[in-house]
């Protein structure tokens, strides 16, 4: 199997114990999260080997995620422990239907720090599908580090994924750097945004004419999510819909990256060579197919790293 290797932050998720409009006490319980982490997770929970690279402080919280990382079979050398920065913290508020707001305690936080010096020796020496999201674009330093990682992956012959996982209130202007996200969605062969992330991204193109630009900048195949409904398989000679299982969600905040750690596993275990994405249409919609039940499993379950599936959590969703 192809090692998954997910770089970013991770960080700590209180969750709230309110859903809606409820008015009891409301208390906040630590989850380990963070959305590269999540997703180095869900892949070793379908017993592909991953391993995460980021930064975190050395604080309580910090050794509470590495602790969590390693249980959950991750492989946790290429994390840095840091006195100069506390671990991020998101406090998570739910709606009635699971769906959530974030309240980030992040800038400062210790994820920002990493720097090509941190990265093990050798880390990118073998072929691995290599995983990032924007979230580490939010400042200059590291938004420098994460495009020079991107770059250094390709180079090496890694498959690079890039999930837009776009968090607004995390950009010191209010809204993310369409910009600079565009150009790390367009350093990778494979790409997850959501229907309202793309909505932003594309600006005033048309979802055609935005697709076509990714496509002609490398990007190999797009997935366009959008919640409980059908996800759109987008690429060269690719263009197909799949419907997730109907679930009950009570926390959506892991639902995104347990879709896209199915389907890195699933890479995983096809093997990636330049022509894993040619005339592979029905691998691809069953890979896809297995990501949308690892994403309706996610969100019927409290906190990130807890709700991710098992092979026979997503057995049990194959035909719901």
């Amino acid at each position: 199997m192809t090692p998954v290797i997910a770089f970013g932050e991770a960080l700590v998720d209180m969750l709230s114990s309110r859903l809606g409009d409820d008015t009891g006490q409301e208390t906040f319980t630590p989850y380990a999260g963070g959305a590269p982490a999540n997703v180095a997770v869900a892949c070793a929970r379908l017993n592909v080997p991953s391993q995460f690279l980021g930064m975190v402080g050395d604080d309580t919280f910090g050794h509470f995620l590495i602790r969590e990382l390693k249980s959950h079979g991750v492989d946790t050398q290429g994390v840095v422990l840091t006195k100069e920065a506390r671990t991020a913290l998101a406090f998570v508020s739910r709606d009635s239907s699971g769906e959530r707001t974030f309240d980030f305690y992040r800038p400062p936080a210790a994820d920002l720090l990493y720097r090509l010096e941190h990265l093990p020796h050798g880390v990118f020496e073998q072929p691995a599908i290599v995983h990032l999201c924007s979230n580490s674009l939010t400042d200059p330093e590291i938004a420098d580090t994460t495009l020079a990682i991107a770059a250094m992956a390709k180079r090496a012959g890694c498959l690079v994924s890039v999930d837009a996982n776009l968090r607004h209130n995390l950009w010191t202007e209010g809204s993310a750097d369409l910009w600079l996200v565009t150009e790390l969605l367009d350093s990778a062969e494979l790409v997850k945004v959501s229907l309202d992330e793309l909505d932003y991204l594309r600006g005033g193109h048309s979802q055609e004419a935005w697709i076509s630009q990714r496509l002609a900048a490398g990007v190999k195949v797009i997935l366009i999510t959008d919640g409980p409904n059908k996800v759109v398989l987008k690429g060269v000679g690719l263009d197909h819909t799949i419907t997730p299982p109907q679930v009950t969600a009570v926390d959506t905040t892991a639902g995104g990256d347990a879709f896209i750690g199915g389907l890195l596993a699933e890479l995983s275990r096809h093997g990636i060579d330049e022509n894993w994405y040619q005339d592979n249409s029905a691998f691809l919609t069953r890979a896809v197919d297995i990501a949308c039940r690892c994403g309706a499993h996610a969100v019927t379950r409290p906190g990130a790293y807890a709700a991710l599936p098992t092979h026979s959590d997503i057995e049990a969703l194959r035909n719901t």
